[in-house]
């Protein structure tokens, strides 16, 4: 057996002796880091000096739903905005649905103009979210009605507005506390994604999208 391999099944040894000896914690994490070296260096915040803050997990999700529907419920008048507002958990993150009225809830319709209840409701995810770390995606959807005059190749139609509403709602967050870094992707789907497949003029398919990064 060459030297060099001598010393490294000593070390080996010496390493499985140690550690039949520890505690349990330092088993549970030597363990934690050879299941998943990434994940776990991410979970307890160690890593280089410039690694990312270390952000609320899936397992935290509903504790950030319980703390945003309580800023939002503070809101005056939110009763008459509760059933389009939509929460759910995602692969991606924690989704936050603005879901529009056919006389246009949170935004004007046909255009990327904020209502007043739109302006406010986004002010009050601003204030929350501004106090996390969380990277955010902002999205933008409509349903497939076309507009008038608008082609593939000129006119105004769904794609441009889905990416307007988006910025526009973007612009509303960083207003009102989203930090510049914590966006880090505005998307515009036209009527890409329908939350309505079944009926694809349904208002509620057009909505603006504000995800959480978990």
């Amino acid at each position: 057996m060459a030297y060099a391999d001598f010393v490294t099944a000593m070390m080996a040894l010496f390493i499985v002796l140690w550690m039949m000896n520890s505690g349990k914690t330092v088993k549970e994490s030597i363990s934690g880091y050879f299941k998943d070296p990434k994940g776990y260096t991410r979970q307890i915040g160690a890593g280089p000096a410039n690694a990312e803050v270390p952000r609320a997990g899936a397992e935290n999700a509903e504790q950030l739903r319980a703390k945003l529907e309580a800023a939002l419920r503070a809101m005056p008048d939110f009763q008459k905005l509760r059933e389009h507002v939509q929460f759910s958990v995602t692969e991606e993150g924690f989704r936050i649905d603005l879901l529009e009225t056919e006389e246009g809830m949170f935004f004007v319709t046909g255009s990327a103009s904020p209502t007043g209840a739109g302006t406010h409701l986004l002010r009050a995810l601003a204030l929350e979210l501004g106090r996390m770390p969380n990277r955010i995606v902002v999205e933008g959807h409509t349903d497939a009605r076309p507009f008038r005059n608008a082609a593939p190749v000129s006119g105004y139609g769904n794609w441009e507005l889905s990416v307007d509403r988006a910025n526009a709602a973007r612009r509303l967050l960083h207003t009102y506390g989203i930090a510049a870094s914590q966006v880090v992707e505005v998307r515009g789907f036209a009527d890409q994604k329908l939350l309505n497949s079944g009926d694809a003029g349904d208002p509620r398919n057009r909505r603006v999208s504000v995800v959480v990064k978990l």
